[in-house]
This record gives structure tokens, C-alpha cells and sequence, in this order.
């Protein structure tokens, strides 16, 4: 079984509008509405590259019937808790203003519920996957990604965590079979800058050293790097290509690293998945579609 949470679910507005002027009426030369969250995101990615997968986390109101009519026309299994009251959030994201963004708050989440996740959680057993990702909402305890690794520990499921400081930190002792900072969130994490890829190689094996398996670090322009868990270190510069749309990117290089990995169990493979769907995402209106992933990992490996 492959699982995603995506605790904060959102429909996400994307618009363009030429020439935005504040304080007066504007409109749209382009508009999309698509299902968001990170764990949302690695569920598309993965069901687009033919691999099943349900996503879980919570919705509410209309939004929320909304986001899983979405997922279901795109073909993306889901299982969502239904919350009573609230409304799921909307987020207006205004593509034309250099990635300007509202995000909405999202429904409150009472500790019944969460009970309610714990509980389908607890089906996951040997060999299957779960995908944390993404920061944790207000209403809920901010050690919950602690507390459902602290759950599974030694059940052998293969958790993958792609979140921000503290809450990264704070689950390495469950040994994540992989985390995937980019290098601004690695800098953070220890108080320095990191530019290059060579930069980045000692930090992420100062987060083996504090029990993760498996470091993908994500770097935009730059390219990735992958301290794995036997020793080696792989790092590639970025593909070319035109960046259209940067959302969801490292949510993708992390689907297409797993699929990698549950397809082949190469280190390098993995690898050149997970930066082949990454930059494909970056390249493309909407996330990555098999055909744009293989076409990039063909540059990928070819270069």
C-alpha cells in the first residue's frame, strides 16, 4: 500500500492577469483550478506515472467535495476524512506577480479526528509507503509527524518526510527512509548558506548522521544532490528547459525518486527519476505527465 497525507488540502486558484492595478477591478487573462498540498501533488505524480496510491488527510464543505471530485476525475484514489464544519481551503495563486500567493486557513481539526487518521494508519504494514508532506495546520499538535512515525516504528514502513525545519529535525530519530530539503531548508536547519552542490553534501550527511536514510536535496536552477543510504553521492546539474511553473515541483522529484526506487531498488535510478519528474513539473502548466517525465530523463541521462 502507498499513502500520502496531506493534513491542509486546498483547491487552488491559479490566475493570470495582465497589468494588475491595486485598489481597482481586475481581471483574468487565464485561470485553473486544480486540487493542491503537497501530498496531493505526490499522489498525482505517482498515479500519472501508473502507480496506485491513496491519498488521506482531511476535507470540509463544498471545497472539500470539490478537491476529492478533482482527484477522482484525474484518477487519484482517495480516502479523506470528512470534517463537520469549516470549509476546506481555497488558495488564490496570481502566476503574472512573481508567485504571489493567498492561501486560505482550512477547517479546524478536532483530536477525534486526527484518532480517526491514527487509526487508518495503523492498516500500513511491511514494505508499504507513506509520504509526509507539507506543514502542519494551527488546530493540530505541531509534534504530529513525530507522533504517527513514534506509531509505526518498527513496523517497516518506508516514510518519506519532505518538511521544514523542526519538523524535519524532530522525526530523524525514526530513521525516514528519505527527506528531501532544499538547500535553503537545509541551510536553515544549521546556520549557514548553501550554494553549490558540493555545499550541500556534508549537510546532508549531518542528517544521516541524525538517523535519515536517505538526504535528496532539491536546488532549482542548480540541480539536486543524493547522499544515499550505502555510501554513494549522486548530484547532476539541472535539465534545460523553460520553467513555467515551479508549484509542485519538489513534491514531484520526490514521487519520481520513490518511483524509481520501488521500480528498480537503484540509488541511481532513483535519482535520475526524481530529478526527471522534478524539472518536468517546472517545465509544464500543470504536474508532470509520464511522457514529459521520460522525455526529460532522457536529456537527464543522455547529457
Amino acid at each position: 500500500m502507498i499513502c500520502t497525507v496531506t493534513f491542509n488540502p486546498s483547491l487552488d486558484y491559479i490566475v493570470s492577469v495582465e497589468d494588475f492595478k491595486l485598489g481597482l477591478t481586475n481581471r483574468t487573462s487565464s485561470e485553473l483550478m486544480l486540487p493542491g498540498g503537497k501530498g496531493i501533488n505526490v499522489s498525482t505524480v505517482l498515479m500519472n506515472l501508473g502507480i496506485e496510491n491513496t491519498a488521506l488527510g482531511f476535507m470540509a464543505g463544498f471545497v472539500g467535495d470539490e478537491i476529492v471530485r478533482k482527484l477522482e476525475e484525474m484518477g487519484v484514489k482517495s480516502d479523506f476524512i470528512k470534517i463537520p464544519e469549516g470549509v476546506s481551503r481555497i488558495n488564490l495563486k496570481l502566476k503574472s506577480i512573481d508567485g504571489t500567493e493567498i492561501n486560505g486557513m482550512g477547517p479546524k481539526i478536532s483530536a477525534e479526528k486526527v484518532q480517526e487518521l491514527m487509526e487508518k494508519l495503523d492498516t500500513l504494514k511491511e514494505g508499504d509507503v507513506l509520504f509526509l508532506a507539507g506543514s502542519i495546520p494551527s488546530s493540530m499538535p505541531d509534534d504530529m509527524y513525530e507522533k504517527i512515525m513514534a506509531r509505526l516504528d518498527g513496523r517497516g514502513v518506508m516514510i518519506v518526510v519532505d518538511a521544514t525545519r523542526d519538523l524535519l529535525v524532530n522525526v530523524l530519530k525514526y530513521h525516514p527512509f528519505l527527506v528531501k530539503p532544499n538547500n535553503h531548508e537545509l541551510g536553515e536547519i544549521f546556520g549557514v548558506e548553501l550554494k553549490t552542490r558540493q555545499d550541500v553534501i556534508p549537510y546532508g550527511k549531518k542528517l544521516q548522521e541524525k538517523g535519515a536514510r536517505n538526504v535528496l536535496i532539491s536546488m532549482a536552477g542548480e540541480g539536486a544532490v543524493l547522499v544515499a543510504e550505502d555510501g554513494q553521492v549522486f548530484e547532476k546539474p539541472a535539465p534545460k528547459g523553460t520553467l513555467v511553473n515551479g508549484v509542485g515541483a519538489g513534491d514531484s522529484m520526490v514521487a519520481g525518486f520513490m518511483a524509481g526506487w520501488m521500480e528498480k531498488q537503484d540509488y541511481e535510478y532513483a535519482f535520475h527519476m526524481g530529478i526527471s519528474a522534478g524539472s518536468a513539473s517546472a517545465f509544464s502548466e500543470n504536474l508532470a505527465t509520464r511522457e514529459e517525465i521520460q522525455a526529460v530523463y532522457k536529456q537527464v541521462t543522455e547529457g
